[in-house]
């Protein structure tokens, strides 16, 4: 919203001689010049007006004026928002994507903002996420991945995205997370190393990364950890000889 306080003259006004309110609404201090106002392009004070009057949202919903209509929508009836979710304006149908009613949001799936987009995958009902899986924007699949069904999640294991497949190793039941053992990214192989099993973490003692190697062979059995006795890395070496002798000093080591 615009912050007239930036402004030098001060708050817009709106002329009351020509407000259809006049009589209405401002002896009773429903509106007040400058502040409480729906006749001004202020969004501060479009804002202010039909929460005090917000029986009259429904009929802004069609007005000029973007700020206006956006407003509108946060207080209009929810059965009209149906008809708005296909506004010009971006700023509008995401006001809409915030109202409009959980089982109607699959009509905005396809809208072409990104934000918009976003709140519908932090909205719609499960069931309905698969829809979302393949959107072209990451961050629309980053919140499907969050909220899709983790009975789904294996359709998201091959996302183009490291922060997609993150979020994927992060839900996925521990049995499921072999599919990610072999993830290009180190951080994907990272979130796995650190929440799968003892056996499976076994997967992770030749990765490429030293620090995923660190993660298994903290966790990995007893019996698998000679074959890292002569890794490349000094701190992967000493993890494996904390675990193969916790009593002994490993500086005498």
């Amino acid at each position: 919203m615009p912050d007239e306080s930036r402004n030098n003259i001060g708050p817009a006004k709106g002329n009351c001689s020509v407000c259809p309110y006049q009589q209405a609404l401002l002896p009773v201090t429903k509106c007040k010049p400058g502040d409480v106002c729906i006749q001004v392009k202020s969004g501060r004070q479009i804002d202010r007006f039909l929460k005090t009057n917000p029986g009259l949202a429904n009929s802004y919903l069609t007005d000029n004026f973007w700020e206006t209509r956006a407003i509108a929508v946060r207080y209009a009836s929810q059965s009209k928002l149906n008809n708005m979710a296909n506004d010009e304006d971006e700023a509008v149908r995401r006001a809409v994507a915030y109202r409009l009613p959980v089982d109607q949001m699959h009509v905005m799936i396809q809208d072409i903002d990104r934000e918009v987009r976003i709140t519908v995958a932090d909205r719609l009902q499960a069931k309905d996420l698969v829809m979302m899986i393949q959107d072209e924007d990451y961050l629309v699949r980053v919140y499907v991945a969050r909220r899709l069904h983790v009975g789904l999640l294996f359709k998201m294991i091959c996302d183009p995205d490291r922060q997609v497949r993150m979020e994927v190793a992060l839900r996925l039941p521990v049995v499921s997370l072999a599919m990610l053992v072999n993830d290009a990214d180190e951080e994907v192989r990272r979130v796995v190393a650190e929440r799968i099993d003892p056996v499976g973490a076994v997967m992770l003692l030749d990765d490429p990364s030293w620090i995923v190697r660190l993660l298994a062979v903290e966790k990995v059995p007893l019996h698998t950890l000679n074959c890292m006795l002569n890794d490349p890395e000094k701190e992967v070496r000493d993890a494996v000889m904390r675990r193969l002798h916790p009593n002994e000093n490993l500086q005498a080591l």
